[in-house]
């Protein structure tokens, strides 16, 4: 049985403005923008090229059992890219604030930027150039079928 990660919901004050700032500012794609049960709005955005989609909601946490996160409280959530200059002339120019690169390693996977989101949610973008020539959906194919093979 595959688990696949495809939806992090994501803790908003306000789901136009994240709308607008995921879909302008930070270039995802907006799949879903509907009330997709009597009172109960959703707005889907995926990156491109990702698997997994954020997804904002009015009453999405009143369904998840636990405590209901507050906006901006998620930290650490990730994008990967081939090119870190590249994305960031892209991200610049979209009119996102995100900070200048930073190489900890002059390993590929070692240089990331950071940004915020209106509400604090903190995204980093890390650079994994190897992705250019191995796309992560190919690398895990490729994986899974090594695993069943042994």
């Amino acid at each position: 049985m595959d688990y696949t990660l495809e939806v992090i919901p994501l803790p908003v004050s306000d789901i136009d403005r994240a709308r607008d700032f995921y879909r302008d500012k930070v270039g995802f794609h907006v799949d879903i923008d509907q009330e997709v049960m009597p009172g109960m709005r959703i707005v889907q955005l995926t990156p491109p090229g990702s698997g997994c989609s954020i997804a904002l909601g009015n009453t999405i946490w009143e369904m998840v059992p636990g405590p209901r996160p507050a906006p901006g409280s998620y930290q650490g959530l990730q994008l990967c890219v081939s090119d870190i200059k590249a994305a960031r002339a892209e991200l610049l120019e979209r009119g996102l604030d995100v900070s200048e690169p930073v190489q900890y390693a002059p390993d590929d996977g070692a240089t990331f930027m950071y940004f915020k989101d209106p509400d604090g949610n903190g995204w980093s973008i890390q650079e994994y150039r190897r992705r250019a020539t191995e796309p992560l959906h190919r690398v895990l194919a490729e994986s899974a079928a090594e695993s069943r093979q042994a």
